[in-house]
């Protein structure tokens, strides 16, 4: 596994967002295939897929999300991540990491590490120091571990994984310093 994968990080305003809908809808759609737990069952429509890539559009022209990509050398969109900056005002520092997604044709490589450095550092920048975030994958859960995340707890049977079996959820945080 390489330490930084070949790729271009990019944060996306709504414009560019709405731009890559579709390869945002690739993605999860491979995702989802590839039996990743993010909040879909299989078989996952593209009409479900554009829905869902619409409300982030959404949220990100709201302010309520920041979405990140990561494009291989061909430009291809090959993974992506959102931080939701919490939005009730006694929580202005604390923000949740949400949605990373790898294409299975890209994982392996660091990309994941990249992506999750890349929505840290975004978050320490505009202030938000408490980070959390839940997963219901053993990979994803080595991968926050490397990447200095505190495992909080689990709940069983907290989701269904696409297939529709009861899963458990991890939860996790991290503390960043915000940049000066």
């Amino acid at each position: 596994m390489s330490a930084e994968p070949d790729v271009t990080l990019q944060q996306l305003d709504a414009e560019a967002a709405q731009a890559a809908i579709e390869p945002l809808c690739d993605l999860l759609l491979d995702c989802v295939d590839g039996g990743a737990s993010v909040g879909f069952l299989a078989p996952l429509s593209r009409a479900k897929a554009l829905a869902f890539w619409g409300k982030v559009v959404q949220g990100v022209a709201d302010g309520e999300r920041w979405l990140l990509v990561a494009r291989n050398r061909q430009g291809r969109i090959d993974g992506t991540v959102q931080v939701l900056p919490a939005g009730m005002e006694n929580q202005p520092h604390r923000a949740e990491i949400s949605k990373l997604l790898v294409h299975r044709r890209a994982r392996q490589a660091g990309l994941g590490a990249a992506l999750m450095r890349a929505a840290e550092a975004l978050a320490s920048q505009r202030g938000r120091r408490v980070l959390v975030l839940d997963t219901a994958t053993p990979e994803a859960e080595r991968l926050y571990r490397r990447e200095g995340w505190q495992f909080c707890g689990s709940v069983p049977d907290y989701a269904l994984m696409p297939d529709g079996a009861l899963c458990a959820t991890s939860f996790y945080y991290k503390l960043t310093s915000p940049a000066t």
